[in-house]
């Protein structure tokens, strides 16, 4: 049976015994603070029942004989009821606020962090709009019921419960007329409920694919210019757009048409107690005191059952944001970390990188990897690549190139076969550690919308700027930083957009200098760049690679020639492998793709 959203609301919240005692006390105040709204109708009663019986009233019969006495008592229990109700809503609202916003930054925080342990397979089957609007609008739509629709429920049902109780106390007559209307009221609540889950599970689905395609417009708004397509774009938004205001408007519609209908259930109850609980006060049934409480607390009890319908309203808009937000939460992680920490150290002398108990050599054993059905990339694929050398793939695109490094760093894992390092299975080592060990440069940089020295110590904790520049030196980077206007501290745009594609290559280039990995990969670390840059970034790289394991995915073959192993990849598979020299002498592919990228006539 599937969990209902405010059941597994409730579980989420109540997981920290603070925030549970937190909700216990906001309901208690909200409990307290009705209790006290609607006890100055009782005071009306009691009022009209000292004048009109004097000494024979109900205080009278509590040892208040004295008329005037009995006043001053109303005029304090006034006082106090007043004070009381003003304390207990201040209370709740404080309670309530800081609750809602409480449990909004601790979903949203969780949620966050747990997307960031999801697999790679997760983002592809999911759009970046997507997860901001859960991330953002639904998770602020269940702060708004957090902070007003949980104690208007409160107060409803306090109402409902209290002034029931209150009606048959006096005349249970007049109760069985006022409370008629009550099962149809509460059919009508939970009938519109039942209409306006769908909608509004309808209403949060049309939001998140409007937010993802804004999100991805803003994102390629350089390429929507290029090609002149703003007004399609625009078109295709507003599509989206009114569709989510079409299924708004369902929403609407419906709820809207529950208070009309409320009213006319209310005026009922109301009608009944004005008639028939005055036509038993002037037969001497029910007493002129109890008949004024009774037709002020009809109101009362009857009058916020209006307020169902926005209550509802909020209620299913809230259930179902909580219901995308709780649902993210559970998705599971199908990488999981394991426990040994991965400790590989560089030995510049000899050129090898070590773990304390082995060699770290690199082994693909037998592995098998799709994207999917029909998506074959790599099938019993093997490769030892030794612990400080450097080894090169090449091939065309969909060969499996980049799959290799993103099963190495575990952005996924193989579907039959095993990866090592040091005769380890990498799925035994923490994500963390075995991440740690390996520096990534993709051609698909990424840079913070910070400075350039941020940019640059990003994921290095405690560098600095003498560190930072050291690393920039050899990245051929420093003396571009130098000519930006603050150096160091230019700011370099979302995702560096205030930089040329060759100035964020290097800067990525700098960051992985700076982390000092064991390994190191460099997914066209050049393409980027021009000749001239090129040729300053391999200098750069030749000093890198000394010590480390270093993997290098290129096209263009000059940037691969001082490697001590090339592999020309096909279909998944190896079909060629030696050095530079090696290649070129067996004369097969390797030396066909050298020849057309040289310019030299194939022979």
């Amino acid at each position: 049976m599937t969990t209902s959203p405010l059941v597994q609301l409730w579980n989420y919240i109540s997981k920290d015994p603070v925030q549970r005692t937190r909700v216990l006390k906001a309901s208690s105040f909200s409990f307290l603070n009705k209790i006290f709204d609607i006890a100055p109708e009782g005071l009306i009663g009691l009022a009209v029942d000292v004048v009109v019986r004097k000494e024979s009233s109900f205080l009278a019969s509590l040892g208040v004989t004295d008329v005037v006495h009995q006043l001053l008592v109303l005029g304090g229990l006034t006082l106090f009821i007043w004070a009381s109700e003003s304390l207990f809503e201040y209370l709740y609202s404080i309670e309530w606020r800081n609750l809602a916003q409480t449990i909004q930054h601790r979903l949203r925080i969780e949620s966050y962090d747990h997307i960031q342990s999801l697999d790679m397979t997760f983002y592809e089957n999911q759009s970046t709009g997507g997860l901001l609007t859960i991330l953002n609008d639904d998770i602020n739509q269940l702060e708004r019921f957090l902070d007003g629709g949980v104690n208007e429920v409160i107060q409803v049902t306090t109402s409902v419960v209290v002034i029931g109780a209150i009606f048959f106390w006096l005349s249970p007559q007049v109760a069985a007329f006022a409370l008629i209307p009550m099962p149809l009221i509460l059919w009508g609540a939970f009938y519109f409920q039942k209409r306006l889950r769908p909608l509004y599970a309808d209403v949060r689905s049309s939001v998140s694919v409007l937010g993802g395609a804004l999100s991805n417009n803003v994102a390629g708004m350089a390429t929507i210019k290029s090609y002149v397509t703003e007004k399609r774009e625009s078109e295709s938004i507003a599509a989206l757009s009114s569709s989510y205001s079409e299924k708004n408007a369902a929403a609407i519609r419906t709820s809207s048409a529950f208070i009309p209908l409320i009213r006319m259930f209310i005026l009922a109850g109301f009608v009944m107690t004005l008639i028939y609980g005055g036509y038993l006060t002037t037969t001497g049934a029910l007493a002129v005191g109890s008949y004024s409480a009774l037709v002020f607390l009809t109101q009362r009890l009857l009058w916020p059952l209006t307020r169902l319908a926005q209550t509802v309203d909020l209620y299913e808009r809230a259930m179902a944001s909580a219901d995308r937000a709780l649902s993210l939460l559970r998705t599971k992680a199908t990488i999981v970390s394991g426990d040994k920490h991965l400790l590989l150290s560089i030995d510049r002398e000899e050129s090898k990188a070590t773990t304390p108990s082995s060699h770290a050599d690199i082994e693909f054993r037998n592995v098998s990897f799709s994207y999917g059905p029909g998506r074959t990339v790599l099938h019993k694929f093997n490769l030892t690549i030794r612990a400080g050398t450097s080894t090169a793939f090449v091939g065309t695109t969909g060969s499996g190139k980049t799959t290799l490094v993103k099963l190495l760093m575990r952005f996924y894992d193989p579907s039959q076969g095993s990866l090592c390092i040091g005769g380890t299975s990498i799925k035994e080592f923490s994500l963390s550690s075995l991440r740690q060990a390996i520096g990534f440069v993709s051609q698909d940089v990424f840079l913070l919308h910070g400075t350039v020295l941020e940019n640059i110590c990003y994921g290095t904790e405690g560098a600095g700027l003498d560190e930072a520049i050291a690393a920039a030196k050899i990245a051929e980077a420093h003396d571009f930083v130098l000519q930006l206007p603050q150096g160091y501290q230019t700011i370099v745009g979302e995702r560096g957009q205030k930089l040329s594609g060759g100035q964020r290559q290097r800067i990525s280039i700098a960051r992985a200098v700076l982390k000092d990995p064991a390994i190191l990969i460099l997914d066209e670390a050049t393409s980027a760049v021009d000749n001239e840059t090129e040729a300053a970034i391999q200098r750069s790289i030749q000093k890198m690679i000394v010590g480390r394991t270093t993997i290098i995915i290129a096209h263009r073959l000059s940037t691969i020639r001082a490697c001590d192993s090339i592999c020309v990849l096909e279909n998944g598979e190896i079909v060629e492998r030696g050095t530079h020299d090696e290649l070129l002498k067996l004369g097969k592919q390797y030396a066909l793709l050298w020849r057309v990228q040289t310019g030299e006539a194939p022979r």
